[in-house]
């Protein structure tokens, strides 16, 4: 019979509670009553959005090496990058590892698919984080293609997936503000 460490299982449920808090009481609540227009706006020139392309499938904005100073990017933007962060952390690790960069179902164009959109990713991130036991937080394990999330314990790739997502949720709550003063 292995011996669990009942220090590591609490530790395990403290990191992955540290973004359930953040979602539930401050990032999420954030998020009500957010539109297509606010979703969409661009407060600079040259932003960074979601957009349909020629195909009709919506992707981000991108290049590979991001330009320096990086373009400004929408509340959409952001919102696809936090649900692309949480879906492929998810399914990389305790999925069956297919969700590649290419393969990314990305959010529509109204708020309410950018909603969703992260809704399912940090329901996935959880459901895996849940599935796990303390040995979870020792494992080295390779994330999505470009990450280094192998190259840490996971206890680490959990601290970086909660400070992404405490991250660019901040830079969201901000454009609401702007986007609010904006309009006033």
């Amino acid at each position: 019979m292995i011996q669990r460490d009942p220090m590591s299982a609490r530790r395990l449920r403290r990191l992955s509670g540290q973004l359930t808090r953040h979602w539930e009481h401050q990032l999420r609540p954030r998020l009500s009553g957010l539109e297509d227009a606010e979703y969409l706006w661009e407060p600079t020139d040259n932003c960074w959005s979601l957009r349909a392309r020629r195909d009709g499938r919506i992707a981000p904005d991108w290049a590979f090496p991001a330009p320096e100073p990086p373009p400004f990017t929408t509340i959409a933007w952001r919102m696809a990058h936090i649900g692309q962060t949480l879906a492929q952390r998810a399914d990389f690790h305790f999925g069956d590892r297919t969700l590649t960069l290419d393969r990314v179902p990305w959010p529509g164009l109204t708020a309410a698919e950018g909603l969703a959109w992260i809704d399912r990713g940090y329901a996935d991130w959880c459901a895996g984080l849940d599935s796990a036991d303390d040995t979870l937080l020792s494992r080295y394990s390779e994330g999505p293609p470009g990450t280094l999330d192998g190259s840490y314990p996971f206890a680490d790739v959990i601290l970086h997936i909660n400070r992404e997502v405490v991250h660019h949720g901040a830079e969201v709550a901000l454009l609401r503000d702007l986007y609010r003063s904006h309009r006033q």
